[in-house]
């Protein structure tokens, strides 16, 4: 009787902090559970979308305590290199509070979890940021998450009340004036995250 051959599988590669390195500048890289995971710069929507974010909440958190409408307390940062072992992600912003970090690191990434991330969504990422990465922020401690839509103009708050899970604190869009943890003590108006699309571009 003939013999099958059986092909065994090669065991899968897992990715280093090399692999990154190597990268050309235009490109993000990440390793998400071993996988290496490349993403190109964002879209004009998306970095409108972050920019003015940052402008809005770094205005009265990135900052030591002045005032009702400057509460501070904050480190407020875009795109900051998180080495959470195993992993290597890179949020779009990322704030950890005074109280938990007193002095930021001189260094290229954090070792310390964030208390507050935000993923900007793209049409490219957001499968990824609303499963893998929203998961591993949970299970290394990030205490709150949103996920900001620039495409669907709507904002997600989490709230990760120490099991790993996500709650969901809201769902908000459009030019609504809202109040949203962990920096709710300041209305932020979210009509100006928004770029104007054209009917040509409208999804």
């Amino acid at each position: 009787m003939p013999q099958l051959a059986v092909k065994i599988a090669e065991p899968k590669r897992v990715a280093t902090y090399a692999d990154i390195a190597a990268l050309p500048a235009y490109l993000t890289g990440e390793i998400l559970a071993g996988e290496l995971v490349v993403s190109p710069r964002p879209r004009i929507r998306h970095a409108v979308g972050a920019s003015v974010l940052v402008t809005d909440l770094n205005g009265p958190f990135h900052r030591k305590p002045n005032g009702p409408d400057r509460p501070g307390g904050w480190w407020i940062l875009v795109e900051p290199e998180l080495h959470l072992a195993p992993h290597v992600l890179v949020p779009d912003v990322a704030g950890w509070r005074h109280a938990s970090l007193p002095e930021l690191p001189d260094d290229a990434f954090f070792t310390q979890a964030p208390d507050w991330c935000c993923e900007v969504l793209s049409p490219e990422s957001g499968r990824r940021d609303r499963i893998q990465k929203s998961r591993i922020y949970a299970q290394q401690g990030v205490q709150w998450m949103w996920l900001v839509d620039p495409q669907y103009q709507t904002v997600e708050a989490f709230e990760n009340r120490g099991d790993g899970h996500w709650t969901l604190l809201g769902t908000w869009g459009g030019d609504e004036e809202v109040r949203v943890a962990p920096f709710d003590a300041v209305v932020l108006e979210l009509a100006r995250w928004w770029m104007p699309v054209t009917a040509e571009r409208t999804p």
